[in-house]
Order: structure tokens, then sequence, then C-alpha cells
């Protein structure tokens, strides 16, 4: 069953000093990174992620994150398939993280 975290807790969890802080895989396009991101994300667009996968931590906390929700679905399911062992889309995307946790995140 895939995760799935929230923006408010996926805030709460980045804001936990003392807590292991997760990879924030965002697999949007260029563009829309440079729009707006959560700060720490690594831009991995989608269509790069079969190829480049194999540059993360399999068995790190990967919380993967797009526009809406969606694409990251697709992707968090993609990495599990490819052996990850804890992948967490991020609900809602960025566009919740912007209505949620910060007012000030650009949208569109």
């Amino acid at each position: 069953m895939m995760q799935r975290i929230s923006a408010a807790r996926l805030s709460e969890w980045l804001g936990q000093a003392s807590s292991v802080k997760p990879v924030l895989l965002d697999v949007r396009e260029p563009w829309e990174f440079e729009t707006c991101h959560i700060a720490g994300s690594r831009l991995m667009p989608m269509n790069s992620v079969p190829a480049h996968h194999i540059d993360l931590e399999k068995s790190a906390a990967t919380v993967v994150i797009c526009h809406h929700g969606m694409r990251s679905l697709q992707i968090a399911m993609f990495l599990e398939r490819q052996g990850f062992t804890n992948v967490i889309n991020l609900d809602g995307g960025v566009a919740a993280w912007a209505q949620q946790v910060d007012s000030a995140m650009p949208t569109y």
C-alpha cells in the first residue's frame, strides 16, 4: 500500500531537528521547479527517473513531489517496483504545500 503524507505533516517532519530528513524528490519539469519548490528538494523530472533512479538510495525515506500529486504517485509506484522500500507520495503536491504550509510560495 502506497504511503502518503500531507503537506502539513511533511512540514512538521522537516521541522523536527532530531529526525532523519527524507529525500525530497521533485518530479516536475525544470520550469515548474524554478517557479516554486520545497526547500531542499532534488529535481528529477518524471521522464528522467527511469534512467536516474539508480542515483537514489533504495532504503532512504523518499517523498515524491509534483504539482498536485498525480505524477508523483506514478513515480512512487515505479520506485516501489524498482525495490525502493520507503517511498511516500506528497498528497496534493506543491499546490497543497502553498495552501497549507507556505502561503508566500508562488503558485501556477
